[in-house]
């Protein structure tokens, strides 16, 4: 089995590597752009870890990158599945700090238009849709890691007000964290055929900006146990 996780910076995808490569184990290797993969191998399992960038557009032209490299590279397997990964913040009575979360839905909360009646999706606008489905492994890949199983939302400009905070909880009742990158890397991985999840660790609550109140480094211990327990389900897949 062939993976590919996406980050959006270098700190979670050494986290990630870490948790898959806890020996120290990870080689490093170039793609187009100059993106560099850090690679995990297991037992029947190659796990390549991309800092693609922050937000939405970086994260989807990084993903798009690396498995269009996949795809060409001779005698290459290709990717089976792309995980987007990383910290976020969470929803009050949903998603504490340092939780896990594994995406049951990827959702580009603010793609569509600001009206005087609120937000209205886009795909009321006719010009596309704002979910992407996460992978059916999803279910038992929250299930090993005692994660909340619940949407993710993408946004492009992190929530820093309570007022945006109830907006989004009004029109997202069930979503557990918000992120800025899944979407990009769903919208990616769908243009390849490839399904796609998303694993994020709570690291500050979503309203008002208190950066005292973040714990980057508890989320960061987070996500690379997140992956440590995920190499067993990753390598009970491939057999």
């Amino acid at each position: 089995m062939r993976v590919l996780v996406v980050t959006a910076v270098t700190a979670e995808a050494d986290s990630v590597a870490a948790g898959l490569c806890p020996d120290g184990t990870v080689t490093l290797h170039r793609i187009p752009g100059g993106h560099a993969l850090r690679r995990c191998t297991g037992a029947g399992t190659t796990v390549d870890v991309l800092a693609g960038g922050v937000g939405p557009a970086a994260a989807a032209a990084a993903t798009a990158t690396a498995l269009t490299a996949a795809a060409v590279a001779p005698g290459a397997p290709d990717y089976d599945l792309v995980v987007s990964a990383g910290i976020g913040g969470g929803f009050a009575g949903v998603a504490p700090l340092g939780a896990l979360v594994v995406a049951d839905a990827i959702v580009a909360a603010d793609l569509g238009a600001r009206t005087p009646d609120g937000h209205l999706p886009v795909e009321e606008l006719g010009f596309g849709h704002s979910v992407r489905p996460a992978a059916a492994l999803s279910e038992r890949i929250a299930e090993a890691l005692d994660a909340v199983h619940a949407p993710v939302l993408t946004v492009s400009t992190v929530t820093g007000t309570a007022a945006r905070a109830a907006e989004l909880t009004a029109r997202h009742p069930r979503a557990a964290v918000e992120a800025m990158e899944g979407f990009g890397v769903a919208e990616a991985a769908a243009s390849h055929g490839v399904p796609v999840a998303e694993i994020r660790a709570v690291s500050n609550a979503v309203g008002p900006r208190d950066r005292a109140a973040w714990r980057i480094g508890e989320a960061l211990d987070a996500l690379r146990n997140a992956f440590r327990l995920l190499s067993p389900v990753l390598e009970e897949e491939a057999r």
